[in-house]
């Protein structure tokens, strides 16, 4: 049965977040959220900050109150050990708007993964497998820059840290009995370095499969596209999505080349938006390419025929670490992403940070790392009722 709503203290004046401060000097854990509001928005609005402690419940109003440092200096504390669930939105978010690098996490979503639960797992749920409780139903769509903020948004947010001390102590113990507790501390961590939180300028374009089929023309015109895209919804602070819709990206592609009236022409590009931007378009496409945007251009590789055989082994790969994890009960979610695969095939950077030490290396084994290291030669080969990797 969900439990009435707690006590809390409402912290919305500088003063307030001092004293909070100084109450809780000294502690050594405490559970934290956030509530935001992301939608229609280039910079994310943090809206409310929940934190749990020994000495209690609070509300922090960061509408209200500009400078957080007080809170900051605690996530920032390594003898402070900080507690969520699916912590890494909130600590892209503080890292974004404010430079923040924790220290000393554990979360709860990412460690329950290594005791045999799915992953990843609402916050629901794994309150209700590990600590008995059912919580009602969210109540995260709503407005939660309002003010006064209304009792079932209060209830709500309190629930999100209520829990988070009884899971921690309980999941620990879990992972203490299966010997699992460094690994899922290491994975915990990783969330407190600066390398986390980084993210390609041009992420959008190298994850493009429009891309990855074009030639080197439109591909320059789709780099450019892009980073337009980005900066003037950075500089009006709108989503992307409405300075341009994704689903219309690949018809501009190919559509620019035959200029403005070719793409007027086509239906299923927004005429708004080609009246408006379709000059601009063209001349995107037409200016010479730089050194720089053709070396990020013919970073990425065409698709070809030897994909098709790739996918069966990436595959394979896939299958092999799925059956390793659940050997050891650790959900293979999060142990590796099936794109995560083909990525350390081409990135040596990215095998080196998955697979060069740590917990993902011991689990899966040196002939894991060695088929990875040698895809570029490795195949498959099907001989009596067996399949093997060969190089």
């Amino acid at each position: 049965m969900q439990q009435a709503q707690v006590p809390y203290t409402f912290i919305q004046t500088p003063q307030a977040l001092e004293g909070f401060a100084e109450a809780n000097r000294g502690i050594d854990w405490m559970g934290f959220d956030t509530e935001f509001i992301g939608e229609k928005r280039y910079r994310t609005l943090l809206c409310l900050i929940q934190v749990s402690t020994d000495n209690g419940y609070y509300l922090i109003d960061p509408i209200a109150i500009k400078d957080l440092e007080p809170f900051l200096k605690m996530l920032e504390d390594e003898s402070i050990v900080k507690i969520t669930h699916a912590g890494d939105n909130d600590y892209r978010l503080l890292y974004n708007n404010f430079g923040l690098v924790p220290r000393n996490l554990f979360d709860t979503q990412v460690a329950a993964g290594f005791i045999g639960h799915r992953f990843p797992m609402s916050f629901a749920k794994l309150v209700e497998a590990e600590v008995g409780e059912q919580l009602g139903k969210g109540y995260a769509v709503t407005d939660w820059a309002q003010r006064p903020m209304t009792p079932k948004q209060i209830k709500y947010a309190l629930n999100d840290v209520i829990y988070l001390r009884q899971l921690y102590d309980t999941i620990m113990g879990k992972l203490e009995e299966n010997g699992r507790k460094e690994w899922a501390l290491e994975e915990c961590n990783l969330m407190a370095s600066p390398d986390y939180y980084y993210r390609d300028p041009n992420h959008e374009f190298l994850n493009s499969n429009v891309a990855r089929s074009a030639r080197t023309k439109e591909r320059v015109f789709l780099l450019r596209l892009y980073e337009w895209r980005r900066a003037t919804a950075e500089h009006k602070n709108y989503s992307k999505e409405m300075i341009l819709q994704s689903k219309i990206i690949s018809q501009l592609a190919r559509g620019v080349k035959g200029g403005k009236e070719s793409m007027s022409q086509n239906r299923r590009l927004p005429g708004r938006t080609i009246d408006r931007y379709g000059d601009m378009f063209v001349e995107m496409y037409n200016e010479p390419a730089t050194d720089e945007e053709l070396a990020i251009a013919k970073s990425i590789q065409r698709l070809s025929q030897e994909d098709e055989e790739d996918d069966m082994i990436v595959e394979l790969l896939y299958l092999i670490m799925k059956y390793r994890a659940r050997e050891v009960e650790i959900s293979h979610a999060l142990v590796m992403p099936r794109n995560t695969i083909r990525k350390m095939k081409s990135d040596p950077e990215v095998r080196k940070s998955i697979l060069g030490s740590g917990w993902r290396r011991e689990l899966l084994g040196d002939d894991f790392v060695n088929w990875i290291r040698n895809f570029e030669s490795l195949g498959m080969r099907i001989e009596g009722g067996k399949i093997a990797l060969v190089h």
